[in-house]
């Protein structure tokens, strides 16, 4: 039963996406073909990335959704992965506690219960006993000739939010700017934000022109939009004036 730590990679991203988003966006505003316009563009990818900052700063954002990224995670909790799947506009393809055997699960720790001995203790005795269970459930349901994946799928229901998952997430850059602006904010969950942070990093990467001013919604209000009780204090909270 070990511990498992936070990994992400880019697995695919969409080619030329430069030239695709400053093709669809002038598009909207352009009677030439989009294809000729595809085409040109990528002879200037400076006047592009000039555009493209500029359309973001703007709020026109569906040209974005033309291009897509592709993660696999690996190192993350059930806990994360319901919070992760609520990001509707975006595919996920998650390992099956069903079709794989859970007898020797790894598992995350919380930093709170991580850095108390004490409570650091009880985690790791409760997921031994539950690692016990499980085995012991499979035993069972073995003896009554019950094997596979029709054993897994029941014995999991003792599995705890805190087993280690590993999936593959593809959103378009669009929805990507959304979860940016929710789960990197500091009152993010603090494991979907170190995953958020992670993601947002390759995408500074990649494709700077879109997301080098990617984050927490006030990182682009320049403001705080949680309010006096929730600021973390990076940002001044914007006065409501009556």
């Amino acid at each position: 039963m070990p511990e498992k730590d936070l990994k992400v990679k880019l697995l695919s991203s969409t080619q030329n996406a430069l030239s695709l988003i400053y093709a669809a966006c002038r598009q909207c505003y352009s009677a030439e073909f989009a294809g000729d316009i595809f085409e040109k563009a990528k002879e200037d990818p400076e006047k592009m990335t000039k555009f493209i900052t500029k359309i973001v700063s703007s709020g026109h954002e569906s040209p974005l959704e033309h291009v897509k990224f592709t993660f696999a995670v690996e190192g993350v909790s059930r806990a994360l992965t319901h919070q992760l799947v609520r990001h509707r506009l975006a595919s996920y393809s998650q390992q099956s506690q069903r079709y794989v055997k859970e007898d020797n699960f790894s598992f995350i720790i919380p930093p709170t219960i991580k850095k108390d001995p004490e409570a650091l203790k009880e985690y790791e005795d409760v997921l031994s006993r539950i690692q016990q269970g499980y085995n012991r459930l499979l035993q069972l349901l073995q003896e009554k000739g019950i094997v596979g994946e029709k054993a897994n799928q029941d014995a999991r229901f003792v599995l705890p939010q805190g087993a280690e998952t590993k999936i593959v997430v593809t959103m378009n850059v669009r929805e990507l700017m959304h979860f940016f602006s929710l789960r990197c904010c500091s009152r993010a969950q603090w494991e979907i934000k170190a995953l958020a942070d992670n993601m947002l990093a390759i995408c500074k990467k990649e494709l700077p022109a879109v997301f080098s001013n990617a984050g927490a919604k006030c990182e682009a209000l320049k403001y705080c939009p949680e309010g006096e009780k929730f600021t973390c204090g990076r940002y001044p909270v914007k006065k409501v004036t009556s």
